[in-house]
């Protein structure tokens, strides 16, 4: 990479997410043949595996190496309270032996490796030191392992998703996609089919550029520029040409609205509905042209859950908001406090107004 400001960072964090997208396709391609042994549910019945464990205790090790971990700040989604219960011996073990079989793959992605396998307690504080609460001062970086783990426990699609934030700022954001197809057309169907899968998209605030590089396979090392390829959204205007991405899940955003609001502006097409920040991935290389989420009453958004795919959505020339028009805030900590009734991602200018002005129009908006 240059010599630009975060380069190192960004070199950094683009090696440690192909590292363990290469890791969380095994594990993936294990529970989908073995059974959800290692499946929990965490407080909000929402799915934990040991792929978000061992992804954050990874990735955690990974940038406190090559940049201390005096300073390195993470906010990120999973805790360590259910792998510190006495009965949790033989997942701590999983997570720990994956942990390992990952890092010991390192030095193929050109990053270093332990000098010996870590031990329980080392993983465990590798998880543990992902506790940081953000906010408007200082450098944090904010993690969500796996983005979709629903979709990740039923074979389909997911993200890593790694993005720095100084002075509440998004500085970089890198999206590690690996079931998503290399070709739009491709999306039609289950990634099983797919003859070339997986993807890194990453970008820097204030470059105007957004790059994708494919996943490398078997044998195969990370050798810079590893076929990069600047992508940018789609220049599509006409609603009734748009694809609309939103949520599978209905537990957390109001598909009745969105259809609603879908119909009034024109847009034509059946929604495209895809699990994870995968649909921040799909904005950003064109393959849709807006992504919309209106949460229900008493869901607030997380910063985890938007920061990497906005900055890359925004790079690659996408406008991106809440439903009120303003600009997402990730400076008050784990949440985006503020936000106005939804989420708005559009390929531009024009499709973005459209929807706000119809947003305004509507007498159900007030609900949300």
């Amino acid at each position: 990479m240059d010599d630009e400001r975060y380069s190192r960072e960004l070199d950094v964090a683009v090696r440690v997410v192909h590292l363990v997208c290469c890791m969380c396709r095994k594990v993936q391609e294990g529970l989908v043949s073995s059974g959800n042994e290692h499946v929990k549910s965490k407080d909000d019945d929402s799915p934990v595996t040991i792929a978000d464990w061992s992804v954050q205790a990874a990735v955690s090790w990974v940038l406190s190496e090559y940049f201390g971990s005096q300073n390195v700040s993470v906010v990120a989604e999973e805790d360590v309270e259910t792998l510190s219960n006495a009965d949790s011996a033989g997942l701590l073990g999983a997570v720990v032996s994956t942990v390992n079989e990952c890092l010991a793959e390192a030095p193929k992605f050109g990053l270093k490796r332990p000098d010996k396998p870590l031990g329980n307690s080392l993983v465990i504080k590798a998880i543990g030191r992902c506790n940081s609460g953000g906010g408007p001062a200082g450098r944090h970086w904010v993690l969500d392992p796996v983005d979709g783990t629903l979709g990740f426990v039923r074979g389909d699609q997911y993200a890593i998703a790694l993005a720095l934030i100084e002075d509440g700022q998004v500085s970089l954001g890198v999206l590690g996609c690996p079931n998503y197809p290399m070709r739009k057309e491709w999306l039609n169907y289950h990634h099983k089919h797919y003859q070339s899968k997986g993807c890194v998209m990453y970008a820097r605030a204030g470059s105007g550029k957004a790059w994708m590089q494919p996943l490398i396979h078997g044998d195969e090392k990370l050798e810079w520029p590893n076929s990069a390829k600047l992508i940018q959204v789609s220049s599509i205007g006409d609603p009734a040409l748009a694809t609309l991405c939103e949520s599978v899940q209905k537990t957390n955003t109001n598909h009745s609205f969105t259809a609603g609001l879908a119909l009034t502006v024109g847009i034509r097409k059946p929604p495209l509905r895809i699990y994870s920040m995968v649909k921040y991935a799909a904005i950003a290389r064109g393959d849709a042209e807006i992504f919309m989420k209106f949460a229900r009453a008493g869901y607030k958004e997380k910063i985890w859950d938007h920061a990497a795919g906005v900055l890359i959505v925004k790079e690659a020339g996408g406008v991106i908001t809440d439903a009120g028009g303003h600009p997402l805030d990730f400076s008050k900590g784990v949440y985006l406090e503020g936000l106005d009734r939804g989420i708005i991602a559009c390929c531009g200018s024009q499709l973005h107004d459209k929807i706000i002005s119809a947003i305004f129009a509507s007498r159900d908006s007030s609900k949300l």
